[in-house]
């Protein structure tokens, strides 16, 4: 029941609590957390692209064989880190990505360890380092340092996979269903971003070897456009939780008048 709760402070002068239903002072459905990561994440990278490509096009469409109009179309690299103000807006929206993400893996966590709970903690473990391994690609760029870039996202590439499938495995499993064939369809559209993020990387690496090995002129503007299917399936993977995540609230309670805050 929506009401106000008078509490004592230190200092003896009351303090007044707008209390929602349940005893909440503020509550939020739990969809705003994948919510928020998709629109953060999707904004950094397509805020990067929109920049790079309007102030600096034949600069981050050039790599070091070949130009404009042989290559015409930037790589997620190119994008992110090389020119200003480009990487200063990504990384500052980037940053903005990192609160709700975490909360994903949390309430991940909380969603599933009662069904897995040795699946559920090695999810969270799997995320939270694989997070850790985005900000390293993300704010450690190509021209910082190349090897510590390349290291940093192959790693995350290669955590992918056992967080996808971990994911998938146990997306399904949460006590708190309200509607199992909802999640049952949920958990076939994670399985399709899954098979599409994955048959990206070979063709992306043979355009790759194309560009790097053999010298061919527009392979290196091929392998960015999978570079950025990557990014979106990325993203569209863990958008999907908007559906689970309906069943958890967000809130702030107030501590009970009896406990000591001093």
């Amino acid at each position: 029941m929506t009401g106000s709760q008078r509490f004592g402070s230190p200092g003896g002068v009351p303090r007044e609590f707008h209390l929602t239903a349940g005893g909440a002072i503020q509550k939020v459905t739990g969809w705003w957390v994948p919510f928020l990561h998709t629109v953060f994440a999707s904004t950094a990278f397509i805020g990067a692209l929109v920049i790079g490509w309007k102030l600096h096009y034949f600069k981050i469409v050039k790599n070091e064989y070949y130009g404009y109009p042989d290559e015409w179309f930037p790589s997620v690299s190119a994008t992110i880190g090389d020119r200003y103000p480009g990487r200063n807006v990504f990384q500052i929206l980037i940053a903005l990505t990192a609160p709700p993400r975490l909360l994903l893996h949390i309430f991940w966590y909380i969603l599933t360890v009662r069904a897995a709970p040795k699946r559920a903690q090695a999810l969270f473990w799997i995320g939270f380092l694989r997070t850790w391994t985005c900000g390293g690609w993300v704010y450690v760029t190509s021209g910082d340092d190349h090897d510590v870039h390349d290291v940093m996202m192959i790693s995350y590439m290669l955590l992918t996979l056992p967080y996808m499938i971990l994911l998938i495995k146990i997306c399904d499993l949460s006590p708190f269903t309200y509607n199992a064939k909802v999640l049952s369809q949920n958990k076939n559209r994670r399985k399709w971003v899954a098979i599409m993020f994955f048959g990206s990387i070979p063709p992306m690496i043979y355009f790759f070897i194309n560009h790097k090995v053999h010298h061919i002129a527009g392979a290196y503007t091929t392998y960015a456009f999978f570079e950025w299917a990557l990014i979106l399936f990325d993203v569209m993977f863990d958008s999907l939780a908007m559906v689970e995540f309906k069943a958890l609230d967000l809130a702030v309670l107030p501590a009970k008048p009896s406990e000591d805050r001093e």
